[in-house]
């Protein structure tokens, strides 16, 4: 069976490669090995930089709705699984890097928002539609990019905002053609690379430190809502709705 995700290292800078058609919406078991990937970069003497991007029609559309409908029990181990990968991103002694394209929903949200540097191609487009799909979660990551109340919005909605919005609000380092997504964050982390790891390993640490609260028990709060939501009928009827392609019915009383 192909992994969903594929591995390389050079020069100083590992790139992670999303590929698994037709959306990369990962099961818990691939958002671990997501984690455990990440994780062990971070750790390779080799790896200098690190570089998260996708193969496909979009970035990451978060998580397998489908197992989640067939088992809602597996939320345990999906919010693990996406609690291990952001901390990954976000507590890695390496920089990360994200380069996006089209889609980039849920756990892609939380990739992006936990990654030091986002670049994007034209066609980014960027949504949290968790309040339709049964679910909390996202907002912590989603306001470390964008304005509190721009993520209010957007998490009430459920509406997309583009690249070109996204780098309006500060959230994007640079937006480019598709054809010149990779280039541009290979760049970017050359540059890194090029500098004493010692000093870079430093400075990351020192950053995050500095950041307003905690990113990781603020998500670990919001995940909290997400199991409670799983214990109400609306939450399930979300996610019936969403895998059998129909609008969902909620009772308004």
């Amino acid at each position: 069976m192909k992994s969903p995700f594929d591995v390389s290292i050079k020069d100083g800078v590992a790139e992670l490669v999303f590929n698994h058609p037709p959306v990369n919406a990962f099961d818990s078991a691939t958002w671990f090995a997501i984690a455990a990937k990440i994780d062990a970069l971070g750790k390779h003497d080799d790896v200098r930089v690190i570089i998260i991007a996708a193969e496909g029609k979009g970035f990451c559309a978060g998580v397998d709705i489908k197992e989640l409908a067939a088992d809602p029990g597996k939320i345990v181990d999906v919010n693990r699984g996406n609690f291990d990968t952001f901390r990954a991103i976000h507590r890695n002694p390496k920089p990360v890097i994200v380069a996006l394209h089209g889609f980039v929903l849920g756990g892609g949200i939380g990739i992006s928002g936990a990654a030091d540097i986002i670049v994007a191609s034209e066609c980014a487009n960027f949504g949290i539609p968790e309040v339709d799909r049964g679910a909390m979660g996202g907002g912590a990551h989603l306001q470390r990019m964008f304005p509190v109340q721009k993520v209010r919005y957007m998490y009430f909605t459920g509406e997309f905002i583009d690249a070109t919005e996204a780098y309006r609000l500060g959230a994007i380092e640079r937006v480019v053609p598709r054809d010149e997504l990779m280039s541009t964050a290979r760049a970017i982390a050359a540059k890194i690379a090029e500098k004493s790891p010692g000093m870079i390993r430093l400075a990351k640490e020192s950053l995050t430190g500095i950041e307003d609260g905690n990113l990781e028990e603020k998500y670990r709060w919001e995940q909290g809502f997400t199991f409670e939501a799983y214990t109400m009928p609306d939450s399930q009827e979300a996610r019936d709705a969403f895998v059998e392609k129909r609008d969902a019915s909620f009772d308004k009383d």
